[in-house]
């Protein structure tokens, strides 16, 4: 496999799987708009089919096209849901400046096909790399993913501070990629959303829960309008236990059911000290009130973690999550019964 090849097959953005969408036959070499040149296929799942290009008209310049079809014989209002959210993707994508996010070029629709075009990011995603990890029996370097961190806030904090602040809502190890220059992108903004108050009618509900294991609750019952910037921190911390212990964490459905399905990281992983196990866990507190305000928040409260001061209150450590669920029962009620129509509509509808 050449250098080509291998770049390729590393710039899959995993996006999740919706029964929806559907996808097509666009092959090597076919052109779209007389200017992008389809080189490959990079990956498909719930908010589209994404394909490597080359852009005629910027000599050497590659890109990934993202494609939403949708399946045939669905209600107008469904089609309409879904290419709005799409667009909005495309819209809050375009507005971003930011140099660990990709910038959007392009946007178009051909016969009731929409396209999105983007930066092609190359390189290896975080699950890739920490699966690698597993594999040979080994931790990642506890500084090197404290880099990743510190980039992964940075781009959020960027996120959180746009006027409407603008949540991902899918951090996972999957969407994140490094570049061959040591850089972090995130990528996959299928469901992101603008947190404007004043226009709730966003796509939401089931095919916008995020991943399971990295999704934090509320996230399950957003028309109530209960995310913000701490349901993002939920999954970066998520995604920070996943690195350092190469372990997938238990789903927050998991945990409230079996409350030590989720071992302390600091047991797996020995080169992680109790205080910064604590911060870790403080991003993964079940009630968002429990977990830092804010990312950049978070941010400082691990470079801290080499101290002795315990977490403050606010942050939890995660010791009361029994206690929290069941002052909350509507919360994971809500979120187990959206799971289970989840699960039908996929596989028994």
């Amino acid at each position: 496999m050449n250098n080509e090849q291998l770049s390729i097959a590393h710039c899959s953005l995993f996006i999740t799987h919706c029964p929806l969408l559907m996808t097509t036959n666009l092959q090597p070499g076919d052109r779209l708009r007389n200017r992008y040149k389809i080189m490959g296929f990079i990956g498909a799942g719930g908010m589209g089919t994404v394909y490597l290009a080359d852009d005629n008209r910027l000599d050497g310049r590659r890109c990934a096209i993202k494609e939403i079809v949708l399946q045939p014989n669905l209600s107008e209002q469904v089609v309409e849901g879904v290419r709005k959210q799409f667009h909005q993707e495309a819209s809050t994508l375009a507005r971003l400046d930011h140099p660990g996010l990709p910038k959007v070029s392009d946007y178009f629709s051909i016969e009731q096909r929409d396209y999105l075009v983007m930066d092609f990011v190359a390189g290896q995603n975080l699950l890739e790399i920490a699966s690698e990890a597993r594999r040979q029996t080994r931790f990642l370097d506890l500084l090197t993913v404290m880099d990743w961190m510190d980039q992964l806030c940075d781009t959020l904090v960027h996120l959180h501070s746009r006027r409407p602040p603008v949540l991902h809502r899918d951090i996972k190890p999957a969407n994140i990629k490094l570049t061959p220059e040591g850089r972090l992108k995130l990528v996959d903004f299928g469901l992101v959303k603008p947190l404007d108050p004043n226009d709730p009618n966003t796509l939401t509900g089931l095919q916008g829960a995020g991943s399971l294991p990295y999704a934090p609750l509320e996230q399950y019952v957003d028309h109530l309008g209960h995310t913000d910037a701490r349901s993002d921190l939920y999954a970066l911390g998520a995604t920070m236990y996943h690195l350092l212990t190469g372990n997938i964490p238990a789903s927050a459905q998991e945990r409230f059911i079996v409350p030590e399905s989720l071992p302390p990281p600091q047991e797996i992983n020995p080169d992680i000290s109790p205080a910064m196990a604590q911060v870790i866990l403080a991003a993964m507190a079940p009630h968002p009130k429990d977990r830092p305000a804010s990312v950049a928040a978070w941010q400082q409260m691990l470079h801290s973690f080499d101290t002795t001061q315990p977490i403050e209150a606010g942050a939890s450590s995660g010791a009361d999550w029994p206690l929290s669920l069941r002052e909350n029962w509507w919360l994971v009620g809500a979120a187990i019964v959206l799971l289970a129509a989840s699960l039908w509509m996929t596989f028994g509808g």
